[in-house]
Order: C-alpha cells, then structure tokens, then sequence
C-alpha cells in the first residue's frame, strides 16, 4: 500500500477524471496534487467549468478517478469500493453541497435526517438519549434552536437555515475534514458572511479541515489559510493566501483578481490598502496588507 506524507491529513496525488472517450474526451480534472493539513482552512477557487466540483466529487468518493490516488492519513483510499468499505472514510470526509434544497429529503423531519446519519455512520454505538444530545449540540454549534429546528420540514426553513442543518449533519459523524462545495453560492448576499464565520468558528470548535469551494475569489480570501487556484481542470496555482494574492504569479489568477469590482480604491491592484471585503452577489476584495490576516470583513 502507498503511504502520503504523515503530515497531511488529506492528499490528491495527480488526481484525473477524463469524460467521454477519443476526440470528444474532457478532462474535466487534469493531474491535480495537493495536501490539506490538520487544521487548514483551504480554498479551491475557479470560475464556473473549470473542474472543481468534479474534484469535490472525486475527494468525496462520489466518482470515481481516471487515474490518481487520494490519501487520508496517509493511506491510500482511491481502490476503496461500495458504502461498506467506504463508510470508514466518509466517517472522516463529510461534505456540504450548493444547493441545501435538493440535498435535503423533502419527506424528512430535521430530525430524521440527523438521526439518519448516525445510522449509516456509527449510529450503533450511541444510546438515544447519545444522539439527541449530539443532534441539539450540533443545531446550537450552528447557531440554530433545537426546539424549534428539529420537528420541522425542508420547506418550513430558509435556505440559509436549510444550509445550516446540512452542516450540522455533516458535524453529526465528527469529520476530521469538511468538504464545502459552493456552500454560500444559493444564499442571499447577507448570509454569506454568517457561513463563512460559522465555517471558521466550527474549524476551531471541531478541530477540522476545511476544504472551501467557491468561484468567489473575495470569499476564498476571506476564509482561507492557503488558496489554489484551477482553471480548465488543472491546478494553476497555490500557496498562502498573502502570496498568491499579493503577487499572483500565473495570469489566470492576476484576471480573477483584475476581475474583482473595486470599492473606494480598494481591489486587486491596490496592494497598501488594508484587508477588508464586502461579501455580496460580487465580492469587493482588498489585497493582502502585512500583518493584516483576514478580519478586516465585516
């Protein structure tokens, strides 16, 4: 079996999916390699087509790769095969989806779902008295009302709400790395913040990795340790969020940036100004100041 290093908590070594066949292939996902260590908040950004949510699936064991190999823990997980042999790694890798309309069963009670989780996963080893207490501590972690959320159906909540339960399902198994794929790209512009502050809040709370996936470059700034940057299926670029923002060195990653609105001086080709973004339907960034880190949205 190979091993990745042990310091990385996930890895995509030279990871592929190619579409179709012949002249009519697509490589949707082309090579990619990275790490996610313990911890790390990491962003994938691109605009629409560029293969990110195909490598989402592929991290999440929902399609299979062409050729590449995905490590957790060092171990290589890509010949895993069906829910029994994976169900291990999913106990380890949740994910959050784009849409919490349709990734939610319009038939289930909040609380069901959460409920079902911990019947797929590791649902036997807990008492019910065990489950409720972890269904209400994990509906409190993201700032919803056990009492009022639980009893309710899909179409009795927001969106923003909807995608706070899907967060709390994930956090019912205790991932070691949650795989956020658009997760803020369907709410309204005054909830995107509250799920990127939740995400980080939930990253100290849980101790876990965050795999963000976004096409917003403001966001991805705002909630990142390091970016990686995929254009046409392929890994352009990656580094610290101060590096590849403050000197973008591939020119797809100086266009998302040069595509940024500029707000009151502020933007990608103002690099003395401090950090600061206002995160609405589009993202006015700030470069990256010294020392800065990422507080500066409000």
């Amino acid at each position: 079996m190979s091993l990745a290093p042990q310091s990385a908590l996930l890895e995509a070594r030279e990871l592929t999916r190619v579409f179709g066949q012949g002249s009519q292939a697509v490589r949707a996902v082309d090579r990619v390699s990275f790490t996610v260590q313990p911890g790390e908040i990491v962003s994938i950004v691109g605009e629409s087509g560029s293969g990110k949510s195909t490598l989402a699936r592929l991290l999440l064991r929902l399609l299979e790769p062409t050729s590449g190999q995905i490590f957790l823990d060092g171990q290589d997980i890509t010949k895993l095969r069906g829910a029994r042999a994976l169900r291990p790694y999913w106990r380890r890798v949740q994910g959050v989806f784009q849409d919490p309309f349709a990734a939610f069963n319009q038939f289930y009670s909040v609380g069901r779902v959460l409920m079902k989780t911990l019947d797929l996963l590791d649902g036997a080893k807990l008492s019910r008295e065990e489950r409720q207490d972890r269904m209400e501590t994990v509906l409190r972690n993201v700032g919803l009302d056990p009492v009022d959320v639980l009893p309710k159906w899909p179409h009795q909540l927001s969106g923003g709400q909807l995608q706070r339960v899907m967060i709390a399902r994930a956090l019912m198994v205790e991932p070691a790395i949650l795989i956020a794929d658009e997760a803020t790209s369907m709410l309204d512009a005054s909830l995107r913040v509250t799920i990127l502050n939740l995400l980080r809040d939930l990253r100290d709370r849980y101790r876990m990795s965050i795999l963000f996936i976004t096409h917003d470059i403001g966001q991805a700034y705002y909630v990142s340790d390091r970016i990686l940057v995929m254009y046409r299926g392929e890994l352009v670029e990656q580094g610290p969020v101060e590096t590849v923002l403050g000197a973008p060195q591939h020119p797809y990653t100086r266009q998302l940036m040069a595509d940024v609105p500029r707000l009151h001086g502020w933007g990608a080709v103002s690099m003395a100004e401090p950090a600061g973004a206002a995160i609405g339907t589009g993202s006015v960034v700030a470069a990256p100041s010294q020392g800065a880190g990422h507080a500066g949205l409000a």
